[in-house]
């Protein structure tokens, strides 16, 4: 390409978000890339994202019920400082009320490896676990929710003047994937509606077509 005076498209300098502390302690991992789940809240998933505005870079973080791939929570804040991931998983814990059995899993970030972070969720009897180091395989599922969020939604109506821009056009983005994005790993029906499936059979009442 570069005899024939061509060069390939730059998408520009990633922003890297995952900085790891290999000082801290760490809480194992409890999911092995096994991410999958036979019921909701058996497994949650947390990861981040950063977007450009106007006025700098702002942050998103989720959190990601593994069995039918719904947002259970999610923020967005000026700073990668470990509150606004907590600030997803109190969204999550008030919206879901988990029993025990749960796994919360999400990457070696310090956002996520931090005292404050770690024992929030044994406070509610959920399971930390974290991923290995360098393996960018054990939260792709996260990853790949992410990816959908900057796909669907940064990017295509960028470029975003301010953080409360994204924070309402994420608010918006979260309702419709939840309730009316189909996936085809879940028989491309959205998140919502396959939670409420697997209840209803649970409790043997029949489903509206």
């Amino acid at each position: 390409m570069r005899r024939m005076g061509l060069s390939g498209a730059v998408r520009g300098k990633p922003v890297r978000t995952t900085f790891s502390d290999k000082a801290a302690p760490c809480p194992l991992d409890k999911v092995g890339r096994q991410v999958s789940a036979d019921r909701p809240n058996r497994l949650w998933v947390a990861d981040f994202t950063y977007v450009s505005t106007w006025s700098g870079f702002v942050y998103a973080a989720f959190v990601i019920d593994v069995f039918a791939r719904r947002i259970v929570g999610w923020r967005v804040s000026r700073s990668m400082e470990a509150q606004f991931g907590l600030d997803a998983l109190e969204q999550a814990v008030a919206q879901r009320r988990p029993t025990n059995g749960l796994i919360h899993h999400s990457d070696r970030g310090v956002q996520y490896v931090s005292i404050k972070y770690t024992e929030r969720p044994v406070d509610e009897g959920i399971e930390p676990s974290v991923g290995s180091v360098g393996d960018s395989y054990d939260n792709a599922l996260a990853e790949t929710v992410i990816g959908l969020y900057k796909t669907e939604l940064i990017h295509r109506r960028r470029p975003w003047r301010s953080f409360e821009a994204v924070e309402f056009a994420t608010l918006g983005w979260v309702d419709w994937f939840n309730k009316r994005r189909l996936l085809e790993p879940i028989g491309n029906i959205p998140p919502a509606e396959a939670e409420d499936r697997f209840h209803a059979q649970l409790e043997g009442t029949p489903m509206a077509a």
